[in-house]
């Protein structure tokens, strides 16, 4: 009966998530005003919102203007009904943990069918899901306890960052991307080198200092890439030797955590900023988005860093998998993080666990 109850559940989430994708990217409301079909306009009443049985009633059309209605909304309204569901059966209890499992498969859907559409994934959901996750591990240490939770969150956002970051450098053949002001992407690198020598603590403050000579000076202080990178790079060589406080994993792992850190600050600062209009300038090459790296520190901060590493891989698996079969269709990762996410929530941690007793670490 609960998994019954679930999919009931989510089949009208589902349809909720239908207006939400629609609406959010376009800056409207979600909930006003009431849904209407968008060919006539005419408002939706009950028996034509009925999820997934209303478009199989009336053929997929509108009952009051014979347009077409797109398949899609109930193929949304079934996947999250078989999601909730399938997560009432692997959690079969039904409390705290259920209802925050369901809003995390909320979450990722309507943030994988927003990137598919758009190529964005919006502040509203990354943050609010990363809000949320981190609630969640506070007050009811679900999925993971506070500690696994803040530190996957900087940790996987930080890991997304440099990826991102070293794969531009290579795309730019070694030029800069353009400066942010008063907080950009160079001072995540700059927070990544510094940690890497002297602790995660230290290069956050390196960061915090350069946004501040930003702001004296009133226009972007130059920091190259490729030496802010190098020299994270360097830092983790040179603490290998033991030449450093850290440790080589103490450097990696400070290294991630101050990355994080300032990449997701510096986005929730763009985020609560008011946009302003921007003279128009050709588009840099970027090889990764940075609402990507949002993502990771909302996957993070539900599944602790080692899960969030599981999801990663079965994002990379399943994008080359898919790449292959839509070689004519450029599709963008954050629906492949979104099922990475959603598959190491309920077996990530077991399947670390797994790796670390193959090696002989657990």
């Amino acid at each position: 009966m609960l998994v019954f109850f679930a999919f009931v559940v989510g089949a009208v989430v589902g349809s909720f998530l239908n207006v939400v994708v629609y609406r959010l990217p376009a800056g409207e409301s979600v909930v006003h005003p009431p849904s209407r079909c968008p060919s006539c306009g005419h408002r939706l009443g009950p028996l034509d919102m009925v999820p997934i049985l209303s478009w199989l009633a009336f053929r997929g059309r509108c009952r009051y203007c014979g347009a077409p209605v797109s398949a899609r909304y109930p193929l949304v309204e079934a996947l999250t009904g078989g999601l909730f569901a399938l997560a009432a059966w692997l959690h079969p209890v039904p409390d705290v943990g259920l209802l925050l499992a369901w809003g995390f498969t909320a979450l990722l859907i309507a943030l994988s069918f927003i990137d598919i559409d758009h190529y964005i994934l919006p502040d509203s959901l990354t943050y609010g899901g990363l809000a949320l996750g981190l609630l969640g591990a506070a007050i009811w240490a679900f999925p993971v306890g506070w500690s696994e939770a803040w530190q996957g969150a900087l940790a996987a956002a930080g890991l997304l960052a440099l990826i991102g970051g070293f794969a531009n450098l290579v795309l730019r053949r070694g030029a800069s991307g353009r400066p942010g002001f008063p907080v950009g992407l160079e001072h995540v690198y700059l927070a990544a080198a510094v940690a890497a020598w002297f602790g995660w603590g230290w290069g956050v403050l390196a960061a915090a200092a350069a946004v501040a000579v930003n702001l004296a000076r009133r226009r972007p202080l130059p920091l190259p890439d490729a030496l802010t990178l190098g020299a994270a790079v360097l830092g983790v060589l040179v603490a290998s030797y033991g030449v450093l406080p850290l440790g080589v994993l103490e450097s990696v792992w400070a290294m991630l955590l101050a990355a994080g850190a300032v990449a997701l600050a510096g986005g929730l600062y763009w985020a609560l900023l008011p946009e302003e209009e921007e003279e128009e300038e050709d588009e840099e090459p970027v090889a990764m988005g940075f609402g990507d790296v949002k993502l990771a520190g909302m996957l993070g901060a539900w599944l602790g860093f080692g899960p969030f590493l599981v999801a990663l891989a079965v994002a990379v698996f399943a994008g080359a998998v898919l790449g292959l079969l839509f070689r004519r269709r450029k599709l963008p990762f954050g629906p492949y993080l979104a099922l990475g996410g959603w598959v190491a929530l309920w077996w990530g941690a077991s399947w670390v666990q797994a790796y670390l007793a193959y090696l002989g670490l657990s």
